[in-house]
């Protein structure tokens, strides 16, 4: 990668130059070729995988170019076509013609250490590794003449000159101050690699997820992605909330707060800068908790930990926060360089950090307005349809048993034989549910019901390319859906097979589940989608006070029918036994 980032300096960025610095380094370049001792300490193989991959390396050159405005355009699954143009900080000539080099940056002096480096990138490999596996046009100007022209072709056939290197046309070309970058052809010359990809709309769906990841890390810059000619995302480039707007919904947006706070950590401070949506707002799985570390977005689990931890027990059981959080460091106290992507970060001081997020977050969700509110289905004969044959010729586990009361408006007490059983009555419903429709979904098709109007969901711009590349799943598990207009989608049908139909909470979970952002098989996705949605319909505390005896005789029956009536989905037992003796012992009787 070339460039360098530097707040508040004016930092040349995208093949670093002199301008705007007041020095006259221009004749020699602030673009340089490492020495062999460095080149080795970061050595990490090939950074292009994948068209994501190029996508990143390309964004982070364009905001360490100190760009305000960053635009992506994708064709197809980003191997035919990925332009990423910034009005940042261009490049001279020379720097131009050597940042397409192997081991040529300016975020290093040539005997530099990369720990501690300010800026997203450093290690100069980007941009000649891009070029390597691709066609790659760089155009770029520092606004004060005629700009330059690059097109290095990895596609094309090599010389035959040291080191196999192909030629690097340079030439003169008009551009307003910033750089364009085009890859075409991407692996075009590695068949291997582009077989090992997924289909075009998952390939999206990653790099649409990591622009929305970079536009919340860095909310002060605009950016807009496009795919195939049609726009998927555009953020304003002014405030946290706006960009969380333009990533999510207004809903999520209105129901959001932010924070920007300071932490003293040792003998140095942690910033955290903070857009956190109520925990009204949640979701199924934890990929919505969006860590970045000085506006690189970044995996860190332990990070992650401390902004759930900050919200608590605020949260429903099995539910997970919407939130961006940026976390300012010193350049010393933050190391890059612990994976080849640059996506993980080592930190000085992990546990100190955290406990400051953690703190930060749960400051600011003090007194905000927390209030959930939930519709509850109470349709106990439609929710509970015998699943056994319809002569009721299959025994149940709980025959015999005779419910005699409800305690705390949850817990069925039921007498059995010498046992008293207390049953989670939610729970139990649950397992119910659950069955029915896996039932459902091995065999026939799930039962769906017609909304006449449409509903219209808003997603966030991943939510949206994941809607796309898992369209047919949807539609196999109820949900049909189109596009309509932006990240908006009209939600046809919906699973109906408890006599309620499914929401949009539900439909989201189908998504998080179906785009594989957990860990486990694809059968372990399809399962917690289906403990998801058996959840939804579901018996709560609060429902079981005017259930009548017969109401209660049903869910036994029902749960008696189950295969594993004794546990919910999630792995929570649903009865409870005590037996006679237990009692007798306790009063000092004989039994």
């Amino acid at each position: 990668m070339t460039g360098e980032r530097d707040r508040g300096r004016g930092a040349p960025g995208t093949g670093d130059t002199a301008e705007g610095r007041g020095d006259s380094a221009d004749e020699e370049g602030r673009v340089r070729r490492l020495d062999r001792a460095t080149v080795d300490r970061i050595a990490a193989g090939e950074v292009v995988t994948r068209p994501a991959r190029v996508v990143g390396e390309l964004v982070d050159n364009a905001l360490d170019a100190d760009a305000s405005r960053v635009e992506i355009a994708v064709d197809g699954d980003g191997t035919d076509r990925i332009r990423v143009a910034d009005d940042g900080h261009g490049m001279s000539r020379a720097d131009a013609t050597r940042a397409v080099e192997r081991h040529a940056t300016s975020k290093l002096a040539p005997d530099g250490d990369p720990v501690g480096v300010d800026s997203l990138g450093f290690r100069g490999e980007a941009l000649a590794a891009i070029a390597e596996a691709a066609r790659l046009e760089l155009v770029t100007s520092r606004g004060d003449g005629v700009g330059t022209r690059v097109v290095a072709d990895g596609t094309a056939k090599p010389t035959g000159k040291v080191d196999d290197e192909r030629e690097t046309a340079v030439e003169p070309a008009g551009r307003a101050r910033g750089t364009t970058v085009v890859v075409e052809d991407l692996f075009a010359t590695r068949p291997a690699r582009r077989e090992s990809l997924a289909g075009a709309n998952a390939e999206f769906a990653r790099i649409s997820s990591l622009v929305a990841d970079y536009a919340l890390a860095n909310p002060s810059v605009a950016f807009s992605l496009d795919h195939d000619g049609s726009a998927t995302l555009s953020t304003p480039g002014t405030d946290r909330t706006d960009a969380l707007l333009a990533v999510y919904d207004r809903d999520t947006a209105s129901r959001s707060t932010t924070v920007d706070a300071s932490v003293d950590v040792g003998s140095s401070s942690v910033g955290v800068a903070a857009t956190l949506a109520y925990p009204s707002v949640t979701r199924a799985t934890r990929d919505h908790v969006r860590v970045s570390v000085n506006g690189r977005p970044v995996r860190n689990g332990r990070l992650a930990a401390a902004v759930r931890e900050g919200y608590g027990r605020l949260l429903p059981d099995g539910r997970e926060p919407v939130a961006a959080v940026d976390v300012s460091l010193p350049p010393d106290r933050v190391d890059p360089n612990v994976h080849p992507a640059k996506r993980e970060v080592g930190l000085r001081d992990a546990d100190a950090v955290a406990e400051a997020v953690a703190s930060v977050v749960e400051d600011a969700l003090t007194g905000a307005d927390l209030r959930r509110s939930a519709d509850v289905a109470t349709d106990l004969e439609s929710a509970l349809d015998p699943v056994g044959e319809d002569d009721g010729s299959r025994a149940g586990a709980f025959a015999d048993a005779d419910p005699i009361g409800v305690f705390r408006d949850l817990y069925v007490l039921v007498e059995a034989g010498d046992e008293l059983l207390a049953i989670d009555g939610h729970a139990a419903h649950e397992r119910v549910n659950y069955e029915r429709l896996a039932r459902a979904f091995d065999g026939d098709p799930v039962p769906t019901a017609t909304l006449d109007p449409p509903a219209t969901v808003s997603l966030s711009t991943d939510e949206a390319a994941a809607a796309r590349a898992h369209a047919e799943d949807l539609a196999a598990l109820g949900f049909e859906t189109e596009a309509f207009g932006g990240g908006t989608r009209r939600l046809r049908t919906v699973p109906a097979p408890f006599g309620r139909t499914a929401d949009a909470d539900a439909f989201r979970d189908a998504l998080a589940a179906l785009s594989g952002t957990g860990s486990g098989s694809a059968r372990d996705a399809r399962d917690d989608l289906l403990a998801d949605l058996a959840c939804h319909p579901s018996l709560k505390r609060g429902d079981f006070s005017d259930r009548s005896r017969e109401d209660l005789r049903h869910l036994l029956d029902r749960l008696g029918e189950c295969d594993r009536p004794y546990a919910c989905p999630h792995g929570r037992p649903t009865v409870l036994a005590v037996d006679e003796g237990t009692f007798a012992a306790g009063f000092g009787r004989d039994r």
